[in-house]
């Protein structure tokens, strides 16, 4: 088998205790689920801010720092677990579709999926985690039946830093995949109504940068990463305002955007000196994301985007759904997985917070 013991596809993995743990540049969450007869129950969810000093421009620079915090936030929540899923962020992988002739038994396959990945990797296979996963057999205009495969790779330094960690924090992970197909999990069901020709786009707007997929039949086919995330617009919202720095989002989050028509943005001042400057740095964004779907668009044949899903931390500004929307003319929803997934809790969880926990549900739905 290739080395990665199939770490990075969904569904590959044995069922485990249904919890799932997401460490990023500012928090760590936690979320345990089980299923019931109308959907899912969140058991407990935990969230710890994740200090300045412990990642360094997107990556992890002290490894015992974050193991110790992951330790804290099972005992100070009283989260009995051993092993858990989690997930590495999409900009520290590479993903493609691969087509090959329909192969004799899995070896062959396997076979053919390493010597095809070097073509597609900017560093030598000897330094990376490779893994695989057969999507369906199709037939092509030569009339030769072929098989489509979901290939995944990531650098060993990458995927080795997150098992030391969990090592020192004393649990084992059952999952470790790419964050995208967390979230693609916990939107399955929206996914599903989609038929092959409709395009999904998945703007997941996380600390320091911004991780866009295009979906087709739950399976990203382009990726890419912006560097705009939800510290840029706190930090151009707050600058604004002449207020310090902050690393936590709430404030961002508690922030409504005025109505999006051209008519109201005329009547309506802006609700605080910071608005312009949220905006502004919103419409880079969006620039940004206009970019990629035109450059997937135009080398596709027949697809159509026909919806926008605004999923992390920075997307539950008030109205942003909208703002995207009248900007790039795609309808745009904010992610809530409370509903997608009909999700009981205990306690109300915020709107704005919402889009915030798709990854680390989607984590927890893998093993529940």
């Amino acid at each position: 088998m290739l080395q990665s013991l199939s770490r990075f596809i969904p569904g590959l993995n044995k069922k485990g205790p249904g919890v799932g743990l997401e460490i990023t540049p500012n928090e760590i969450n936690v979320a345990k689920l089980k299923p019931t007869e109308r959907g899912y129950q969140l058991l407990q969810y935990a969230s710890k801010e994740v200090p300045d000093g412990i990642y360094t421009e997107g990556k992890i620079d002290e490894p015992p720092a974050l193991a110790d915090l992951i330790k804290e936030t099972f005992e100070e929540n009283n989260i009995k677990a051993k092993r858990v899923a989690t997930a590495v962020p999409m900009r520290d992988a590479i993903i493609r579709m691969l087509d090959f002739p329909s192969p004799e038994d899995d070896d062959e396959l396997e076979q053919a999926v390493k010597e095809e990945a070097p073509l597609y990797l900017p560093y030598p296979m000897e330094e990376v985690d490779l893994d695989f996963q057969k999507l369906g057999y199709f037939t092509d205009d030569d009339g030769i039946e072929k098989i489509q495969v979901l290939m995944v790779a990531t650098r060993k330094e990458v995927t080795n830093v997150y098992m030391d960690i969990f090592g020192q924090a004393e649990l084992g992970i059952d999952t470790l995949e790419i964050n995208t197909f967390a979230m693609i999990r916990t939107l399955r069901e929206q996914l599903r109504q989609y038929p092959s020709q409709e395009a999904v786009v998945l703007v997941d707007i996380e600390f320091d940068s911004t991780e866009l997929a295009i979906i087709v039949d739950g399976v990203p086919q382009f990726n890419r990463t912006i560097p705009i995330g939800a510290y840029q617009l706190q930090s151009a919202l707050s600058q604004a305002m002449k207020l310090p720095p902050n690393r936590n989002f709430t404030f961002l989050q508690e922030t409504t955007l005025p109505d999006a028509s051209e008519e109201s943005q005329e009547q309506t001042a802006p609700l605080n000196p910071g608005m312009d400057a949220l905006q502004e740095t919103l419409s880079e964004l969006t620039d940004e994301v206009r970019r990629s779907v035109d450059f997937y668009l135009n080398q596709s044949d027949g697809l159509e985007i026909v919806q926008m899903f605004l999923a992390g931390g920075g997307a539950g500004i008030g109205k942003l759904d909208s703002f995207f929307e009248q900007r790039l003319n795609i309808p745009t929803t904010q992610v809530d997985p409370v509903e997608a997934l009909s999700l009981e809790t205990e306690e109300e969880i915020p709107l704005q917070q919402r889009p915030g926990l798709a990854t680390v549900l989607g984590l927890g739905l893998k093993e529940a």
